[in-house]
């Protein structure tokens, strides 16, 4: 099956499209396919996958791991909406801070390719929206750092202004002070 990738806004964050069958009974679809994703240059090797169910209004994160234990994401949505978003956190990238978002669901069937050094976030568009996610490290909580959802240093563009937040992500650093820790240490990479 065939698969295009499309950079975003942030070239190194990618839309991926996958050709599937579907007929009477269902559909078929790839949802990886090692070679493929290299000859479009994601080069990563996935060790984990993790998959979350999130009610409507839930939004989560932003997260990342940091320089220690960097982890690249292949994020699809397999139930409901979820509007995904990408930051950028490399220090020295010309795109610092800069973000994108990109609606995923059953539906078009994309996925997006989050690269190391970049934040992630998704809020459910509905209920019962399920996301599952490739990851290109193993879960670190050492490693993990969060940047609060609605820093105006980065100013999302949300569709909603009160979110159900896990106390983690409402209680999240901002993003000055993500730039004062020691994660800021993302390099861009050459």
């Amino acid at each position: 099956m065939e698969v295009r990738v499309t950079p975003t806004e942030l070239p190194e964050v990618l839309l991926v499209e996958t050709d599937f069958i579907a007929d009477e009974r269902g559909f078929f679809l790839e949802t990886y396919h090692r070679d493929q994703y290299r000859a479009h240059g994601i080069t990563d090797e996935f060790v984990q996958d993790n998959h979350s169910r999130s009610a409507r209004g839930v939004l989560r994160g932003i997260h990342y791991q940091d320089f220690r234990q960097p982890q690249a994401k292949l994020v699809r949505c397999t139930a409901g909406t979820i509007l995904d978003v990408a930051i950028d956190l490399r220090a020295g990238s010309p795109r610092f801070g800069r973000w994108v978002a990109v609606e995923l669901n059953p539906a078009n069937k994309h996925q997006l390719y989050v690269p190391t050094g970049f934040g992630h976030a998704f809020l459910a568009l509905e209920e019962g929206s399920e996301v599952q996610y490739r990851c290109s490290s193993f879960y670190a909580p050492e490693t993990e750092g969060s940047i609060r959802w609605d820093d105006p240093g980065i100013g999302i563009r949300w569709p909603i202004t009160e979110p159900v937040l896990s106390a983690r992500d409402a209680d999240a650093p901002s993003f000055a002070q993500y730039q004062q820790s020691p994660a800021f240490r993302f390099e861009p990479r050459r």
